[in-house]
């Protein structure tokens, strides 16, 4: 309901032609979401293809009684999961219409990046006072290390390392501020910072520094060693232009990355010491992909229900996977989608990702004076989709809609700071020329 508010009160005027595209493949997406859903949930599809699931007529013939069949293994179950993609997809709409001007998209930004430091904040210490408990409830999993207010560690530790990341351009932008507007001298800069430090990045280092200790006190392979590149990529995006060249920019990169690597020994030993534990991938996962895939191959048209791979993947369980637990999620969020909503659906949303990735990297490297927003959301982009394909952070409403607001305010900057770059480029002098004559 509030994401809707969002919505009917968010302006809309004075959209660029290419923000305007961008909401139609919105639209285009929405619709197909649509029309799948009404194949799943209809007992009359409009499509030939949409055959129903074999398990109906199974289960009508076992119990002697005639159902009506239906492409979803389960009955009304995907219009009870639209919540989640509703709520990505609005979050997503509503970032890009707020974001469109760029106060408000800074606004945006530092209210994430608030409220990320506040709820890494209150994981230490409610990990510290007492680990058995998540809010008021009895915790069942994960106890020995911080959750924050997730259930799944992997989720908090990228939800953390969004937060680091945003910290960190904050960080550098209240730096960048200090120094003179030209090629940066790092030795001059470390000890003006050093002798005299403003008090805002103070501020804005101490809030970096508990949302790097969130993020290494949840364990999380995955999710820790994602953040830190992800750190490494928006601090080299975010001091490209002050860097004489690509020898500068790649030394830049480096050490960054050996900052990284030292935060990971120095602050990361329970995922030190699970990467040493499990030096090999996870058998598991990998024959839970194959056994998806085996089940996207039986229904590559319109998937078995939206929300139902926990009903349709027993049924196609690998024997190598060990019998203890059950698989809910698919720990791949492409794969879980081509498994409930179809190969088509999934195509569709690789082919919108694709363009929301070219798109906020050209703006990302493009934006000048105000650069922060479209590196973040690039930089989270990356982060969210390279960790869904491992695990499930975007299917928790949590850390997605969180996300895809940032995302889509990144997409409305980068198509206005693409827009003034092409101004720039259109109305800028032309040089004198001079000819040499023979």
């Amino acid at each position: 309901m509030l994401l809707g508010c969002v919505l009917v009160f968010a302006p809309a005027r004075g959209l660029l032609l290419s923000q305007l595209m961008l909401l139609g493949l919105a639209a285009i997406v929405i619709s197909a979401y649509a029309v799948v859903l009404h194949e799943q949930l209809s007992a009359h599809p409009w499509l030939k293809s949409a055959a129903p699931h074999p398990i109906w007529g199974e289960a009508g013939a076992a119990l002697k009684v005639p159902l009506q069949p239906l492409v979803s293994i389960a009955r009304n179950r995907p219009y009870f999961e639209i919540g989640r993609p509703l709520a990505s997809i609005m979050a997503l709409i509503g970032g890009f219409l707020i974001g469109a001007q760029r106060r408000r998209a800074k606004l945006l930004m530092k209210a994430i990046a608030w409220s990320g430091a506040a709820y890494a904040a209150y994981g230490i210490i409610a990990h510290l006072a007492d680990p058995t408990q998540l809010l008021w409830r009895e915790k069942e999993a994960y106890v020995s290390v911080l959750t924050g207010t997730f259930v799944n560690r992997n989720t908090a530790a990228i939800y953390f390392g969004t937060a680091a990341v945003l910290w960190l351009l904050l960080l550098a932008e209240r730096v960048r501020q200090h120094l003179p507007p030209r090629e940066i001298e790092w030795r001059r800069a470390v000890d003006l910072f050093l002798s005299r430090t403003p008090k805002e990045i103070i501020i804005a280092f101490s809030m970096l520094f508990i949302c790097l200790a969130a993020m290494f006190m949840t364990g999380s392979r995955a999710g820790v060693v994602l953040s830190l590149c992800g750190l490494v990529v928006a601090f080299t995006l975010y001091f490209r232009r002050d860097l004489a060249g690509w020898r500068a920019i790649f030394i830049a990169a480096a050490g960054a990355s050996a900052v990284a690597l030292l935060l990971l020994e120095i602050m990361g030993a329970g995922v030190n010491g699970r990467a040493d534990l499990i030096s090999t991938p996870d058998e598991g996962r990998l024959e839970t992909y194959r056994s998806t895939l085996r089940l996207i191959a039986d229904h590559p048209w319109f998937g078995t229900g939206l929300g139902t791979f926990s009903l349709s993947f027993p049924a196609y369980r690998s024997s190598k996977v060990s019998m203890w637990g059950v698989w809910d999620i698919a720990h791949n969020t492409l794969l879980e989608v081509a498994a409930d909503m179809g190969i088509p659906v999934a195509c569709l949303l690789v082919i919108a990702w694709a363009i929301g990735f070219a798109v906020l990297a050209r703006g990302a490297i493009a934006a000048r004076h105000h650069r922060t927003v479209p590196i973040a959301s690039f930089v989270i982009a990356l982060l969210a989709a390279a960790h869904s394909l491992v695990d499930f952070s975007l299917q928790i409403p949590g850390y997605a809609i969180v996300a895809f607001a940032l995302i889509g305010a990144g997409l409305s900057q980068s198509c206005s700071a693409l827009q003034e770059n092409s101004k720039l480029r259109t109305f800028a002098p032309e040089q004198p020329r001079c000819s040499v004559e023979a």
